[in-house]
């Protein structure tokens, strides 16, 4: 863990959440308070590379945003406890962080929104598929079948491969039972406009309310990724007092 949100000077609570059956915390992530009156918390579900360290830069958008923000490592990363990481291990850990925000920080669902980066974002829509009671989520850039290089290299005939691995994230399944609004944010190349960026068949099974964003990797990125986030929590509902 080579860096805090202490280096970009924002307050932070380090937390150990999901404890065993021997009062050890599974789990290790930081709370990271807005610094005015939010109307919405938002659980941070990093990718599948580097630890919470690795993601502080990555939270300044949401704390300018104004929201409360809880980050934490899954199993196998960073501080959290070692087991190998996996699809279900991942959906266990985000749905500890719930309960975590529910129970210890009474935080309604109402006022909770998911925001995952890659495979992250995969993670997140599959529990916002699961709690259509939640405010809303952001992907960035999710991975329509993160499994394919698994399943497409040829070495994979070589062995049961399809036994052997478990994970599957199938987005496009999960996509079609998001019932919450939802922000989508990809990167394009420099050279391809929004109106030739055509959207991923995940993006378009979801039934709900949804914004799609193209990023081109110009200058002009970090504002528009900011209004975009601003724009989409100003259209959610905001919850009862």
């Amino acid at each position: 863990m080579t860096k805090t949100p202490a280096n970009v000077n924002l307050p932070f609570e380090s937390i150990g959440f999901a404890t065993n059956a021997s009062g050890e915390p599974q789990l290790r992530g930081w709370w990271i308070p807005a610094s005015s009156q939010p109307h919405f918390t938002a659980v941070y579900l990093h990718d599948q590379t580097g630890n919470l360290g690795d993601t502080v830069d990555e939270l300044l958008p949401f704390h300018d945003a104004g929201l409360n923000i809880f980050a934490f490592d899954y199993r196998g990363y960073g501080q959290s406890h070692f087991e190998r990481p996996s699809e279900k291990r991942w959906r266990e850990d985000a749905e500890f962080a719930l309960q975590y925000l529910s129970g210890t920080r009474h935080i309604p669902a109402s006022s909770i929104i998911l925001i995952g980066r890659y495979l992250g974002a995969d993670l997140a829509l599959e529990i916002a598929a699961a709690h259509p009671d939640l405010a809303g989520i952001v992907l960035e850039q999710p991975d329509e079948n993160p499994t394919a290089t698994i399943f497409n290299d040829p070495r994979a005939r070589l062995v049961p491969a399809h036994l052997l691995v478990g994970d599957r994230w199938d987005t496009n399944a999960t996509a079609s039972n998001l019932l919450i609004p939802s922000l989508w944010i990809y990167w394009a190349p420099a050279s391809m406009t929004a109106l030739e960026g055509e959207a991923p068949q995940t993006y378009r099974s979801v039934p709900a309310r949804k914004t799609i964003v193209w990023l081109s990797k110009s200058l002009d990125d970090e504002q528009q990724y900011s209004s975009s986030l601003s724009a989409f929590l100003d259209q959610l509902q905001k919850p009862a007092k």
